[in-house]
Formats: C-alpha cells, sequence, structure tokens
C-alpha cells in the first residue's frame, strides 16, 4: 500500500513539473514578443497574459514543490544520493528563474524594460538545459 501511495505523489510530481516547465517555457516567449511590441493595445493584451501565467505558474511550482518535498521527506527517495542533491541544487536554480521572470516581468510593467528580443531568446533556452540535466540525474541517477 506504501508502494502504491508513493507511485500517486510521484506521478502528481512528474504532472505538475511538467505544467510548471510549459509556463516556464512559455513566459520567456511572451517577453520576445513584448520586448518587439510597439503597439499599446497588443502590448497591454501581452502583459495581462503574461500576469496570469506568472500567478498561475507559482501555484504549479508549488506543487511540484510539495510533492517533490513529500517524495524525498515522506518516502526517503534519494535521501543521500549524489543526483538528488545536484537536482536539489537544480531545483533552486529554477526557483531563482521563476522569481528571476517576475523581476523582468515587473519591468515590463513599468516600461523599464533595456533587453532586446534577442536577448529573451535565449534567456527562455535555461529552464531546456536545466530540464534535460534534472531528467538525466533523476532517471539515470549518474552518481
Amino acid at each position: 500500500m506504501e508502494v502504491h501511495r508513493m507511485l500517486w505523489i510521484k506521478a502528481l510530481h512528474i504532472v505538475f513539473v511538467t505544467a510548471w516547465f510549459a509556463g516556464l517555457f512559455y513566459l520567456p516567449r511572451i517577453f520576445v514578443n513584448l520586448a518587439l511590441e510597439t503597439e499599446p493595445h497588443a502590448r497591454e493584451r501581452l502583459l495581462f497574459m503574461a500576469h496570469k501565467l506568472y500567478k498561475f505558474m507559482t501555484l504549479l511550482a508549488l506543487a511540484a514543490l510539495a510533492f517533490g518535498l513529500w517524495l524525498w521527506l515522506g518516502f526517503g527517495i534519494g535521501s543521500g544520493a549524489g543526483w538528488l542533491h545536484a537536482k536539489l541544487a537544480l531545483v533552486v536554480v529554477l526557483i531563482g528563474y521563476h522569481h528571476g521572470c517576475s523581476v523582468l516581468l515587473k519591468k515590463f510593467t513599468e516600461d523599464r524594460n533595456t533587453r532586446s528580443h534577442v536577448w529573451y531568446r535565449w534567456f527562455n533556452e535555461v529552464p531546456v538545459v536545466v530540464l534535460l540535466i534534472v531528467v538525466i540525474l533523476a532517471v539515470v541517477k549518474p552518481f
């Protein structure tokens, strides 16, 4: 029964991580468009979308983190393993990236953005690289 419950928690963790990453991938794409946009109505619509998305992806992140903590602390998954320490370090990086998105969104809202659409295109690649490494760590468990 305990293994069955752990599998449900793991499944929910994967679902919420996936949903959180969808936001981490899409919000910077909105930033790319905001950096290019000159028409005020379109800019306001993009800002509205970005704010809604940020709020929702924050809830998704909290759920993903809660289920991940439950797996680690409640079931001992990865306890003492090097791969988990590396994964947790990358989770901290993702939380920082998530927060960085809020800082950038605030700058767009206040019309203080100084970065180009090209910068945002590169910024958009960070969660892709982190996801690749996290999946390899969690599945392959190289150390």
